[in-house]
């Protein structure tokens, strides 16, 4: 239905004709044929040389596709071009028929056609979606510090992904409609146009073909493929973004999508007639992307469009994890790079298997696997024995260590735990502090929104982005009063709530302390604490130790995790590894405090299931078991092996690398 005509059916009214292959022309409703109507198939530049032919040629419409646009360009060039090409096209395009009515009784406007309907409809919601890929890479490169040359590369992958899904194919509007028409099955009651819709293309149901253009369209390109777009021209940039960092930031409002339907509207336009929908309805989504669909999606569409995808940025995300968790950098990153470059998990890069862990997993396994080699995390009971040691004192200085602690300690050290096994790879490295500060850091390793924290930053954010665009249609000068004075009630009751100077030179034992009553007589009952779950009351006589451990033992149990008590009497000084057993009805991971500690850690900082991270790590130790198994076999395979100066010089060197050291 490319080379339609408007004009009007003399059988049944309908505005709308179809060149049939007999070279006349047909009405898109009944069927009837026109008369005096003829396609002589002779080309336009012989139909302006031969003036007796303009009443009987037909003038064909071009086609708009996109083109590749050169990296020098702004982003927005392309539509730009897009733009003034069709505008030109329906300001020198007519009918091919001339002019239907007195020039007296019309503006120089003209009968929209069937092309001009999904034309404008497809160009207009492609633009509209480009425009909103624009928005999300300039606030990434202006307040995310991202390399300017994402611009560049998010280009190129827009127009081949646009190109990709051939909606600027002759046949695509042709084919929605069909395709409409055919899922209906059966007999079907005749559906009444309504007046404001009748002089609009419709198909043999009677339904609107602007919205069967439009549902095809947002169905091929959803909203939500401009976060992938960008997600995915931040890997190819090599960026340390993640998708959890995109969804986290979409759904704050400092990535245009919730509410860019604002700037596109001004950067396009309201409405059109031959595109009626409004900008709210086209390019306000409801909702967005999974993290987990959003790398994916990005994996699926670079074989799409021809592109081999490169394994994400382990030294920068790996960099980023490691000050989120706050853990020496210097100590742990080059053994960890060390341990990437020679496995090089396939898990690193993007999957097109939504059911797959994410990347994210991997990079923090290697870091666990790591941590876990420097420190000998591996049952020794380093978390366990920092709670006999530690000795708070009243007076707010650093925690000392008892006489009766001391004795604990060398009785733990002699009969529970081999001293020679406890030693790390580096004496120099001890595992106590890093998992004591994991443990009390672990509550603020939560990734909290920051319109979340309170009630003017929730409120702006609900103004800028729930309700983007939504105004009074007339001043209401009322309401305005008692929205500020409902706003200076509260800021009111802000202030009152403030500390004071005295409150705070006063210290805090001494504020709201309830006088002693003496009359009472001396013996009171004592009010037995209750634990961080508030579930089970404790023994006044329970050492601090024994609580941590059962608080330890409870939080392990609500992630399906059961405890082990410190090894003793350690035989095998190697890596350890853990195993899942099957309980009633779901797996039971068995696990040390130390190495549970470590990995709950990094799964709240990955926004993982403690059991989800669990399996990444037992997947990388299987796979580096299995290639320190066949390291030697694969060497002894190798024509130098044999009599190489060179290679034994090598083994007996201290630079070379010892895969026996890793202890997997």
């Amino acid at each position: 239905m490319a080379n339609g005509l408007a004009l009007e059916c003399q059988m049944c009214g309908y505005v709308g004709m179809d060149d049939g292959s007999d070279g006349y022309y047909y009405c898109q409703r009944c069927g009837a044929q026109a008369d005096e109507i003829r396609d002589t198939a002779v080309d336009n530049e012989e139909m302006f040389l031969n003036n007796e032919y303009a009443g009987a040629t037909i003038q064909r419409r071009t086609v708009v596709k996109p083109e590749p646009v050169t990296q020098s360009q702004p982003l927005s060039q392309f539509w730009e071009t897009l733009r003034t090409q069709q505008d030109d096209d329906d300001a020198e395009a007519g009918d091919g028929v001339g002019p239907t009515e007195p020039a007296d009784f019309a503006t120089g406007s003209r009968t929209l056609g069937y092309e001009d309907y999904y034309s404008e409809i497809r160009m207009r919601y492609v633009m509209g979606v480009q425009i909103m890929i624009e928005l999300q890479i300039k606030a990434l490169v202006e307040e995310f510090n991202v390399c300017p040359v994402i611009v560049g590369i998010v280009e190129s992958v827009w127009l081949r992904f646009v190109a990709s899904t051939k909606l600027f194919s002759d046949d695509w509007a042709d084919d929605a409609i069909n395709e409409s028409e055919s899922q209906v099955q059966g007999e079907t009651e005749d559906v009444r146009i309504r007046s404001e819709h009748k002089f609009e293309p419709h198909n043999l149901l009677g339904k609107r073909s602007v919205m069967i253009w439009y549902k095809s369209v947002s169905n091929t390109i959803p909203l939500y493929y401009s976060l992938v777009i960008s997600f995915l021209a931040c890997h190819l940039t090599r960026e340390p973004i993640l998708s959890t960092d995109i969804i986290k930031w979409t759904r704050e409002g400092k990535l245009p999508y919730f509410s860019a339907f604002v700037e596109i509207e001004k950067i396009i336009g309201p409405p059109t007639n031959a595109c009626p929908l409004s900008s709210s309805r086209m390019f306000r989504p409801l909702q967005t992307v999974s993290v987990q669909k959003l790398e994916s999606l990005a994996a699926s569409i670079a074989p799409q469009i021809g592109l081999e995808l490169p394994p994400v940025n382990f030294y920068g995300i790996a960099l980023r994890y490691l000050k989120q968790l706050s853990l020496p950098v210097d100590t742990i990153l080059p053994h960890a790079c060390r341990i990437y470059e020679w496995s090089m998990p396939p898990e690193l890069w993007l999957s097109a298997n939504e059911f797959r862990l994410p990347t994210r997993a991997f990079i923090l396994s290697i870091l666990i696997v790591s941590i876990r080699i420097l420190y000998n995390i591996h049952g020794f009971g380093k978390w366990e024995t920092s709670l006999s040691c530690a000795v708070k004192r009243e007076d707010g200085k650093k925690p000392k260590v008892n006489n009766v602690d001391k004795l604990a300690q060398q009785s733990s050290s002699q009969s529970d735990v081999d001293d020679s096994a406890a030693e790390p790879c580096n004496k120099d490295l001890d595992a106590t502090e890093i998992l004591v500060l994991l443990h009390s850091k672990y509550n603020e390793l939560i990734d909290t929104s920051d319109h979340g924290k309170d009630l003017e930053k929730y409120l702006a954010y609900c103004k800028d982005v729930v309700f983007a665009g939504v105004e009074l249609s007339f001043e209401d000068q009322e309401e305005d009063k008692i929205i500020e004075d409902l706003w200076n009630f509260y800021q009111k009751k802000e202030d009152d709530h403030k500390p004071s100077e005295l409150d705070l030179l006063t210290p805090p034992s001494s504020l709201h302390k309830r006088p002693r009553d003496h009359s009472q007589s001396k013996t009171t009952k004592t009010k037995k604490p209750k634990d961080e779950n508030d579930q089970v009351t404790l023994d006044p006589k329970e050492s601090h130790k024994d609580r941590e451990i059962r608080r330890m033992k409870s939080n392990m149990e609500e992630n399906k995790f059961c405890y082990i008590s410190p090894r003793r009497r350690v035989k095998r000084h190697d890596y350890l590894h853990y195993t899942r057993k099957k309980g009633t009805g779901a797996y039971v991971y068995a696990a040390h405090a130390d190495y549970y500690i470590l990995l709950r850690s990094c799964a709240r900082v990955a926004q993982l299931d403690a059991r989800s991270m669990h399996a990444a790590v037992l997947s990388f130790e299987r796979r580096l078991d299995w290639l320190e198994k066949n390291i030697k076999h694969s060497l002894k395979r190798m024509p130098c092996y044999e009599g190489c100066q060179i290679c034994d010089d090598d083994n007996n060197d201290g630079n070379s690398m010892n895969f026996d050291k890793l202890n997997l």
